[in-house]
């Protein structure tokens, strides 16, 4: 990795990408439809939305040694979960508990955005290789970590653009 710019560039321009499809899917979300789901065992928008910044936010903290932005929104969402709570392996119960407005969504993923777009600014070599969690085999580096943030983001925002056609066709039919 001696092109660190240009990785840099890379990283930046993916997770700009997901700012822009947190954006897009937040923009005029009414709450019928953040909180749908097509069935009692499915994440809603709100859920998925807010889970991918959550995993965003203590994965990049984390790797980057900062403070997570969470706790300064944490009080306006009002979710009844443990204080770090990232979604990981919650019910459908706790699903359905995640009904907040779009503007905390995206403010909240604007936020961990901006986190992430100054880490990746600090990036080096021997930063992308250092080992952030050793109970995988092989052990997982910054690297491996932030495109397996990246994956998540875009394949949880592509369930939740998903949802949202179902949603606007259930309520449109």
């Amino acid at each position: 990795m001696s092109d660190i710019p240009a990785v840099q560039a890379l990283l930046t321009d993916s997770f700009t990408r997901i700012r822009d499809l947190v954006t897009d899917l937040t923009q005029d979300l009414e709450p019928e439809v953040s909180t749908y789901r097509p069935d009692a065992e499915s994440n809603s928008i709100g859920w998925l939305l807010w889970h991918l910044t959550r995993i965003q936010d203590d994965h990049v903290a984390a790797a980057a040694g900062a403070h997570q932005v969470w706790p300064s929104w944490r009080d306006r969402f009002r979710l009844p979960f443990d204080a770090f709570a990232t979604g990981y392996g919650q019910s459908p119960a706790d699903v359905a508990a995640v009904r907040v407005p779009a503007e905390l969504l995206a403010g909240y993923h604007a936020e961990v955005h901006a986190l992430t777009l100054r880490y990746v600014d600090t990036l080096t070599a021997a930063e992308l290789e250092r080992v952030v969690d050793e109970r995988w085999d092989p052990p997982v580096t910054v690297s491996v970590r932030l495109v397996s943030v990246i994956g998540d983001c875009l394949q949880h925002l592509g369930q939740a653009a998903y949802l949202k056609a179902l949603a606007e066709r259930a309520s449109h039919p």
